[in-house]
């Protein structure tokens, strides 16, 4: 399920799904520690009319999303046509508290005066704990409900626009000994006010108004984090004194600062995606950590079916996603990530697969043991080679020669040597690891492309640093992998690149001849082979004409026969905004122009009204699929228009 509005401030991130409800909760790391994640842990909205109630996950309600303010402030419209009531969300995250809150507009469509009761349920396992003990209490001098276990509480209130507080509360067990939740509680209109209770426990709010002939009113609800019950009550405090109106107004100004180097470039590019590019920037910027780690994405929906979820920093994600913020002066976002990347640098100078949100190595399924034998670490060599490669490239757009100096012994040098010199001697071409897309362990077309960039950038920032001996050393390696490329990574019979080829130990070279998008995008992009290149220009006529390109649906696959998610074996693959928007910046390289606004001009009509991207779309019945939003697509659409701007 897509998460259509994502709210964070690098500490507190929370999804809210299609029905308008919280459906992911992280603190104090975004991507890490979901206390909401499961369908059990949604957090429910009623409103109790004329004797009736009915929760917003019920089909009788409309929904509107949007981000119509400039900032990460999502304004939710739902609408219930039989019950004659319409409820107005602006939600946000604060930029300096880690608050939630949720502005609340309630509004009568009937001709009669109306007695409403409006529910807000909330529930949570406490740093995903798998044993039942959390507490949650109703504390009368704070007017709240407090939710807590160890090192984590979160201060649950709210108010009706004069100040005055919710009515009732109740706290109880859900998804435990039989119970279903304490929003059952609310089907009457009335809750039980139970004030404590330990286990697997929820509560719920009620806000009581009554409504002349259409007319509204407004309330307010917050969730109030700490590492401390003294921390979340400090927030809370400051929620109450100052007002969610001044907190809302403070965030919008502190979004509409960090948007100006991205507003600068909007007014540059096309109109007609100027809105959903300031929406990405945004998105972009709510799935990184205060603390440097690039979340792929904090859609936590994959659970339900799958052994794991996306809330994973994978540096090479984490460098594609910083990217365009780079090339749009932004500085402190990227400056974390590599400090985050340092201090995560295996002891051999390479990345590890995937880390965690505090830095701890993540789950992975790659071996240490490989075919034939083999033992290597279990890694992707490009997700080491971006990063570095990346890192250049910040460095060229700061100037600073202070950063550099700070970066340079600790992870440039270690980095550039190990790519230098984990080369098969049989080939000369880098060892085979995982490819990026996580799934063959083989040396590819597109890792020795990104390999080949990062030994150039870095023989160039060792020149910078007077360190002639690595200079010479590493241009030297990158020399030799673009020599090897030229003679093993074409294919002559498909007029294509290969995909990549595995070596055995006497030295046979088998090749793998599967047409892959990253293979003809990691080959143009970073100089393995020219864009105007034959091999290149027929890499591309075959892939087109492989995945059978339409302009009126120019989606691409990741390659032939991509069997992730795929629902039907007649397709080759689903499409991915990723592979999709990389053809269109090949488009772009090669002043085909009116080609890449079609694929930038799709990408932008499949996402959220919100500006959301999700991984995958069904080719068949053109449904997303998988996690939304996802950083990468965010990312890349972002990147390509910044290859329509001409203007310096």
């Amino acid at each position: 399920m897509a998460r259509p509005i994502v709210l964070s401030n690098g500490e507190l991130h929370v999804g809210i799904n299609k029905f308008g409800e919280v459906h992911d909760f992280y603190f104090p790391y975004v991507g890490l520690e979901n206390h909401a994640a499961g369908h059990s842990l949604r957090h429910h909205v009623g409103v109790w009319v004329d004797g009736t109630i009915s929760w917003l996950d019920e089909d009788a309600w409309e929904f509107d999303f949007s981000y119509p303010h400039e900032a990460l402030v999502g304004h939710i419209i739902a609408k219930n046509h039989d019950l004659g009531v319409m409820i107005e969300f602006d939600d946000t995250v604060d930029a300096e508290f880690s608050a939630f809150m949720r502005n609340v507009h309630v509004i009568n469509l009937r001709e009669s005066t109306r007695d409403m009761r409006i529910f807000f349920h909330q529930a949570f396992v406490i740093g995903d704990s798998r044993s039942n003990t959390d507490t949650a209490q109703y504390l009368p001098d704070a007017n709240a409900v407090l939710h807590y276990r160890g090192r984590r509480a979160f201060i649950v209130s709210g108010q009706y626009d004069d100040g005055a507080w919710f009515d009732q509360y109740t706290v109880g067990l859900f998804d435990i000994e039989g119970r279903e939740g304490t929003y059952r509680d609310a089907d009457d209109g009335e809750l039980s006010m139970c004030p404590v209770e330990h286990g697997r426990v929820d509560s719920t709010l009620r806000f009581k108004v009554e409504l002349a002939p259409h007319s509204s009113t407004r309330l307010h609800y917050w969730i109030a984090c700490g590492t401390s019950t003294r921390e979340a009550l400090y927030i809370h405090k400051q929620l109450t004194t100052q007002g969610v109106h001044k907190r809302l107004d403070r965030t919008v100004k502190w979004w509409h600062e960090w948007l100006k180097p991205a507003k600068v470039i909007a007014d540059k590019i096309d109109a007609a995606h100027r809105d959903t590019f300031i929406k990405s920037a945004m998105l972009i910027k709510s799935q990184i950590d205060k603390r440097g780690a690039v979340i792929a994405s904090t859609d936590s929906s994959m659970l339900n079916y799958w052994r794991d979820a996306y809330a994973y920093c994978w540096p090479r994600d984490g460098a594609y996603v910083l990217w365009p913020l780079i090339r749009m002066g932004y500085k402190d976002e990227p400056y974390r990530f590599f400090e985050f990347c340092r201090r995560a640098l295996a002891p051999g100078g390479y990345l590890m697969h995937k880390y965690r949100a505090d830095g701890a190595l993540g789950s992975s399924w790659h071996p240490y043991i490989h075919a034939h034998g083999e033992v290597a670490p279990p890694i992707q060599q490009d997700e080491t080679a971006l990063v570095l490669f990346v890192f250049s490239q910040f460095y060229h757009m700061q100037s600073d020669d202070v950063m550099l100096k700070e970066f340079y012994e600790p992870m440039v040098m270690p980095m550039a040597n190990f790519l230098a010199s984990y080369v098969d001697k049989h080939t000369g071409l880098p060892k085979a690891t995982y490819d990026l897309w996580e799934e063959v362990y083989m040396t590819t077309t597109y890792t020795t492309a990104v390999t080949h960039a990062a030994l150039l950038a870095a023989a160039d920032l060792a020149d910078i640093r007077k360190d002639s001996d690595n200079a010479v050393k590493w241009r030297a390696a990158a020399d030799d992998l673009h020599e090897a490329a030229q003679r093993l990574l074409y294919n002559d019979e498909r007029k294509a690149f290969y995909k990549g080829l595995t070596t055995s130990p006497e030295g046979e070279i088998s090749h793998d001849d599967t047409i892959d998008m990253s293979s003809i995008f990691g080959a143009f992009m970073y100089g393995l082979f020219p864009v105007t290149s034959e091999q290149t220009t027929n890499a591309v006529h075959t892939a087109l004409s492989v995945f059978g390109y339409d302009e009126d649906a120019p989606g691409m696959p990741r390659y032939e026969n991509d069997t992730y998610r795929r629902s039907h074996d007649d397709i080759q693959g689903n499409w991915w905004f990723v592979s999709s928007l990389w053809l269109a910046q090949y488009y772009l390289e090669t002043n085909n122009v009116d080609r890449a606004q079609c694929i930038l001009k799709w990408v932008r009509d499949n996402a959220w009204n919100t500006g959301v991207l999700c991984e995958q779309i069904d080719p068949t019945t053109r449904e997303e699929v998988s996690v939304a939003p996802l950083s990468w697509s965010q990312a890349e659409y972002v990147s390509t228009l910044l290859d329509t701007v001409t203007e310096k």
